[in-house]
């Protein structure tokens, strides 16, 4: 089983304040878990947000052309 993180370990783990998780869990954004009144989200669910908004670097191909004259 997954471990189930709080607000508070997730925004830490972003490196964001505790509104930004607050936002994904009420935006549905997020897999979120309730437990009773409390909200846990599962490690996994932040690896898939952190992948799933990952953006690559573009490489750039080498044309030969210099600039202009």
């Amino acid at each position: 089983m997954d471990r189930l993180l709080t607000v508070y370990e997730v925004a830490e783990l972003l490196g964001t304040g505790v509104r930004f998780p607050r936002r994904l869990i009420e935006e549905r954004r997020i897999t979120f878990v309730k437990v009773g009144r409390h909200v846990r989200i599962p490690e996994s669910a932040v690896e898939a947000f952190v992948g799933a908004n990952t953006v690559e670097p573009i490489t750039l191909r080498s044309t030969g052309l210099r600039g202009a004259a």
